[in-house]
This record gives structure tokens, sequence and C-alpha cells, in this order.
């Protein structure tokens, strides 16, 4: 697990809105994690500028309001298996 950084606000859409800390840009798809370690999203975008972008998570959880002002983390992608 790696850390994202801070939740900052909840978009209209009902997406979860991160600034990304460091040089960790997660990749679209990825799986993001709370504070308790439960899984609490998955990443849908990343947008802004270069050297300090912003992510977009899709939440899975009923109140992603809650999340404000705490720190997510990233985990890997969801595997999907081929026939």
């Amino acid at each position: 697990m790696r850390r994202i950084g801070k939740v900052l606000h909840v978009s209209r859409a009902g997406e979860i809105i991160i600034r990304a800390e460091g040089n960790l840009v997660p990749r679209i798809g990825d799986r993001v994690f709370g504070p308790d370690l439960k899984q609490v999203g998955v990443v849908a975008d990343v947008f802004g500028p270069v050297a300090s972008p912003y992510v977009a998570v899709r939440p899975l959880v009923d109140d992603p309001s809650r999340l404000v002002g705490r720190v997510l983390y990233v985990g890997g992608r969801r595997r999907r298996w081929r026939n």
C-alpha cells in the first residue's frame, strides 16, 4: 500500500477528489483504501498539473463525505481473468 494523499472534497458527480502527494500518481483502475485499510473506491481519473495532480475516485462506500480530510492509500489493480 502506498499513500495517495488527503481527501479534499466530494464532487457534484459524487467522486472523491484527492491531491496526490509526492511523486506517486496512481493509474486508472487502481483500488483505493481508507485509513482502516478497507476498500473505499477505484481510481476513475487523474487530472490537473503534472507537478501536483488530482485524483478522482469512484466511491464504493455509502457516504463518501465522511472521508473528507482523511488520508487514502492505493493498492493494486483488480485482476482480470482471461478465458
